[in-house]
């Protein structure tokens, strides 16, 4: 198993390749400081699998993740990071990364997961599990049943073309009022203006 190590941090990178160096089966082939230095390294070391960290300088771990899986599919890449939440599982996932641990492995965890990761197996940390259920979960629903009853009766109006200040007199609230809700709406649905809205509303039966 042929691997490089991405982080910006050297006593991680150097403890990383002391410890993995022990083990049976894998050679170092690469280190990395940055996730541009990691990408030209993928290119010119030809690594099985890249343990990348996801904060670091000129280009972040989620970058370097899209690049290399753009360019070489085949490497595996395994997010070795200390950020748990949702704002960097979802993105590090949707790059193209087939694993996500977090920094307080247990270093034999770390090597299993590495070879189930090479044999085709996925591994993710339970938390970014719970992160990527969450997400599968969200995008299942019909993102109209997101929305409030006052802000369906605003969408209602929107999917008729009408203005915020014809909104506001039909539905007899303020002007502020229904710019409020037209903002909660666009948010809530992922789209960038009232048309978009109109059109979704509308895919989803709802007009």
């Amino acid at each position: 198993m042929k691997v490089l190590i991405a982080d910006d941090h050297h006593v991680v990178r150097r403890g990383l390749v002391f410890f993995l160096k022990t083990q049976p089966g894998i050679e170092i082939v690469g280190e990395a400081s940055n996730g541009n230095e990691a990408v030209k390294q993928v290119g010119e070391l030809h690594p099985d699998i890249v343990l990348m960290d996801l904060d670091m300088p000129i280009m972040n771990g989620i970058e370097a993740t899209k690049e290399i899986k753009k360019a070489f599919p085949q490497v595996k890449i395994m997010i070795l990071t200390s950020f748990s939440d949702q704002v960097h599982v979802i993105p590090a996932i949707e790059a193209g990364a087939s694993g996500y641990q977090l920094k307080d492995i247990e270093p034999d965890e770390l090597v299993e997961a590495m070879k189930r990761l090479l044999a085709g197996e996925n591994q993710l940390h339970p938390k970014a599990t719970t992160h990527l259920l969450s997400r599968i979960s969200q995008k299942s629903i019909n993102p109209i049943e997101q929305l409030t009853k006052r802000e369906l009766d605003v969408l209602k109006e929107i999917t008729k073309g009408k203005s915020n200040k014809e909104i506001s007199a039909a539905l007899f609230i303020t002007e502020k009022t229904v710019k409020t809700h037209v903002s909660n709406i666009l948010s809530k649905l992922e789209v960038a203006d009232r048309t978009q809205a109109a059109l979704l509303a509308v895919r989803n039966g709802f007009s």
